[in-house]
């Protein structure tokens, strides 16, 4: 970590962990959950919105803005930060997710990996130098190192060799990033799937390369949550304590207060705003599905003691109404109620673990859900 970019551990409860991120574009309260926008953009919502409901933080994504707009010419415009308005700190991906889930015809090799795009089938190579331009490029505050995410269910000669290849890839990210300014960060990757001495083997090279923040990637993909918070329970202790915790890509309310509670620090996720271009609401009271005829005569808000005016001030009955008629109202009101809900959730969490309650916080959340499920059906 330099001087402009500095992580302060606050309090814990158990493993939970309150903290403070600093960046030179301002703090980031830890936990914390960072809304996605993938291309520039938090679907839905206006970028002074995402900021009033409590997002210290978003996340935008290498592939998408280096097929479109392009990395250079968001630079030329004042970088992304001026170009999404969005003067706050904002973390990249590293692409290489995408180019793996995303891009036709695909080759990989020790040097990177070369690529045609799924939009157009421009022809494109993404190597661990070219991944940390294009994020210094975009002016992002953390940057991600590029690695290999391995689908799973995989053979373990395959996970092993896909998170040693990601090794060599760290060490060719970290050097590369050195010529960025000061005030940005790099954070490393844990891969390994889901064998424990894997995770083992990952975490341990990427702490004696060097990072100021680790990620757990190639999780929530599709294995059981159990697995899930398994790999988190193998890796965290060998991570430093000084250093931020970062889950890519999830997830539920669940699964992030289960994480919490083995100390990760920060996530990200397409569900909050994905879910509500699908109708589903995330409340104290669980999942509301809007598609459900039962809310079409139904006056009530989704939660009348809500912040968010989009679930206190409009009724079941006319967002199902929104819903039906495929209105984009529908989408956005439902994308507002489900990103307040989550930096609601992350600021329970983070007054509780500074009350030394959490597990007593985390207790009474899910009993709500549990109530609203039971209404619910």
């Amino acid at each position: 970590m330099t001087e402009l970019f500095q992580y302060r551990l606050k309090a814990t409860d158990g493993a939970a962990r309150l903290g403070e991120i600093s960046t030179p574009r301002g703090a980031i309260r830890t936990p914390a959950f960072m809304p996605v926008g993938t291309a520039g953009t938090v679907k839905g919502m206006y970028p002074e919105q995402v900021r009033a409901l409590g997002a210290d933080i978003i996340l935008g994504n290498t592939y998408h803005l280096m097929l479109r707009p392009g990395a250079e010419r968001v630079a030329a415009l004042g970088g992304l930060h001026e170009f999404a308005r969005w003067p706050h700190p904002i973390l990249t991906d590293s692409g290489g997710f995408q180019v793996m889930s995303l891009a036709a015809l695909r080759k990989l090799t020790e040097q990177g990996v070369t690529f045609r795009s799924h939009i157009d089938g421009t022809f494109y190579e993404l190597t661990p130098e070219r991944s940390v331009e294009i994020q210094g490029l975009l002016g992002a505050d953390i940057q991600m190192q590029l690695d290999e995410c391995v689908r799973l269910p995989a053979t373990r000669e395959e996970i092993a060799r896909a998170l040693r290849l990601s090794l060599r890839w760290a060490e060719r990210s970290k050097r590369a990033f050195e010529a960025q300014p000061p005030g940005r960060a790099l954070f490393g990757i844990v891969q390994g799937g889901d064998d424990p001495e894997l995770r083992v083997e990952s975490a341990r090279g990427l702490v004696d390369i060097g990072f100021p923040g680790y990620s757990i990637g190639g999780l929530a993909v599709g294995e059981p949550q159990e697995v899930m918070l398994r790999m988190i329970e193998t890796v965290a202790p060998i991570l430093p304590i000084d250093r931020p915790r970062y889950l890519m890509g999830v997830g539920t309310p669940d699964d992030i207060m289960e994480s919490v509670a083995r100390g990760i620090d920060m996530f990200d996720c397409v569900m909050p705003t994905r879910a509500g271009r699908h109708a589903l609401a995330f409340t104290r009271f669980g999942r509301i599905n809007l598609k459900n005829a039962r809310h079409a005569d139904d006056p009530r808000p989704l939660d009348e003691a809500s912040d968010c005016p989009a679930a206190r001030d409009y009724s079941r009955a006319y967002l199902h109404h929104l819903i039906r008629c495929d209105e984009m109202l529908g989408s956005m009101l439902l994308t507002w109620v489900n990103l307040a809900y989550y930096q609601s959730l992350m600021a329970g969490i983070r007054a509780a673990i500074d009350e030394g309650r959490f597990e007593s916080f985390k207790a009474e959340v899910k009993e709500g859900w549990a109530r609203g499920d039971i209404a619910e059906r």
